[in-house]
């Protein structure tokens, strides 16, 4: 802060002075305008009604390091009290403290209470804030000793407790660091490399091969739990299915090869189910049908998907146990695509309609299915009925080799599974329920660039399930992991494997 006796007294220097902030505030200004005007276009690529245009997960960095620059302009202009504070205090999100953090009081009282009268001054009030502290990861060694007992009078052997089981028999970690190991790479995308630099940088020399033969031991001892939870989604009548690119190293052509990680979910809080909602992912090294019809051994109900053709052959059983609901998410996007790229009134009109369907998704989520399906007969029947009409009348005046066309060919091919939700209330508009639950997969993807090989996919598909499914169900996943691998290593029972799922962590 600069005082009044420390400026000059000459008036010429003072002018040169105040021009010379002005200027300065006025580039600042300018930064911080640029900066914001950039803020506002991202966050409408994700958040506003283009969020399609874009793949929200390659905007998060850009605007990292322009929210830290705009910080630093701000910490500039706090710094300089030359500078009025702004009318207008700038809105941030400051976050909040949950109640179960623990709280550290630090009471700070002045030098002395007294008055200066004499008398003792007492307590009227106290100003309480609070601040969020970080204490770094911390490693710590678990020393146990068994102490060995022998008689002197008889020496009739030596008597000692045995010895506790461990996930890694002689090997250094517990199992919450196992567990530690495994969600710092399946849930926060920290290749094992990485971790190992981490643990090297506190002392802790561990090789990423140590690391890898911790995560390939566990993945073995919970691929029972995650058997448990493909057999436990299959006996719903409601699932959602989606599949998503798995790149997996083929060391022998040096280079990689395209398999594909199949995505098995259900979630029944639109309709409020009962059963807890769950995901479970299952590699395979095509994207022919014929995989989902394995994994969907034993399942029949109604399958809501999109509208990759391999999902046909699920109608062909003998059976004819399967009904395919398929997806208004993709059906839009494909007016979507064909709206955004030039002036296309058909489209813009098509989606006008696709958008009252979902108006009326928004008022009965979360209601029972006999409400939803009512509100639906009621409400959106009308509509579709209407975009029948519109349907046929654009098919046949456009072209089918255009992009409208194209787009109107889809929906008209896919019309009576897009249908369905008319007929149950159980059944969502779209499969987005399942696309949410792969975009982790992608992410890790993305830091992972691609499997070492088909068991490393098949294992990296284990642990993301009961992650993923650990999120859904509001359950954090590192002390799941850590009680449920103990359990396990401490004999649980197989017949008893249930209890391991995610969604009974409070009961194991």
């Amino acid at each position: 802060m600069i005082e009044a006796a420390n400026l000059p007294d000459d008036v010429e220097i003072l002018k040169a002075m105040v021009v010379a902030s002005e200027g300065r505030n006025l580039r600042k200004q300018d930064r911080i305008n640029h900066l914001e005007t950039l803020v506002a276009a991202f966050k409408q690529a994700l958040f506003g009604a283009k969020s399609e245009k874009t793949d929200p997960d390659q905007f998060e960095l850009a605007l990292e390091d322009i929210e830290t620059a705009m910080a630093v302009i701000h910490a500039e202009d706090a710094a300089d009290q030359r500078v009025p504070c702004p009318s207008k205090p700038r809105r941030a999100n400051r976050g909040s403290l949950p109640k179960h953090l623990p709280r550290i009081e630090d009471v700070i009282e002045p030098e002395k209470i007294t008055c200066d009268c004499g008398a003792e001054r007492h307590m009227i009030g106290e100003d309480v804030s609070e601040r969020l502290d970080v204490i770094p990861a911390q490693f710590r060694v678990i020393v146990t000793r068994r102490a060995k007992y022998g008689c002197r009078s008889c020496e009739n052997g030596i008597m000692q407790a045995p010895a506790l089981a461990r996930l890694i028999p002689g090997g250094l970690p517990t199992e919450a660091t196992v567990a530690h190991v495994i969600v710092s790479k399946y849930a926060d995308h920290l290749p094992l490399y990485r971790q190992a630099q981490i643990y090297s940088r506190q002392g802790v020399d561990l090789d990423r091969s140590t690391l890898a033969s911790w995560v390939g031991k566990a993945a073995f001892e919970l691929k029972p739990v995650f058997n448990a939870l493909i057999a436990n989604l299959k006996i719903s009548q409601k699932l959602f299915m989606d599949e998503t690119v798995a790149p997996v190293l083929d060391p022998g052509r040096k280079k990689t090869k395209t398999g594909y990680f199949w995505a098995l979910a259900r979630d029944d809080r639109p309709w409020n189910g009962e059963d807890p909602p769950g995901v479970a992912f299952t590699y395979a090294p095509g994207r022919s049908g014929q995989y989902a019809e394995d994994i969907l051994q034993n399942f029949s109900g109604i399958l809501q998907v999109d509208g990759y053709a391999g999902y046909n052959r699920l109608l062909k059983r003998a059976k004819q146990d399967v009904q395919l609901a398929y997806c208004w998410a993709h059906a839009r996007r494909k007016l979507f695509e064909v709206a955004r790229n030039k002036s296309a009134p058909i489209a813009e009109e098509g989606l006008k309609l696709i958008r009252d369907l979902y108006r009326v998704e928004a008022d009965v989520r979360g209601q029972n299915p006999e409400i939803r399906l009512a509100e639906r007969l009621n409400r959106s029947k009308p509509k579709m009925q209407e975009l029948e009409t519109w349907l046929a009348h654009h098919r046949a005046r456009s072209s089918i080799k255009s992009p409208l066309g194209e787009a109107l060919n889809y929906i008209a091919k896919y019309w009576g599974g897009l249908n369905l939700f008319l007929s149950n209330g159980r059944i969502e508009m779209d499969s987005n329920a399942v696309e949410r639950t792969i975009r982790p997969i992608a992410i890790n993807r993305k830091n992972a660039l691609f499997a070492g090989h088909d068991a490393g996919a098949e294992n990296w598909a284990i642990l993301a399930s009961l992650i993923e499914t650990c999120k859904l169900n509001g359950i954090e996943p590192h002390a799941y992991l850590t009680k449920t691998l103990s359990a396990i290593v401490n004999g649980h029972k197989q017949s008893k494997i249930d209890e391991l799922l995610p969604w009974n962590y409070a009961d194991v």
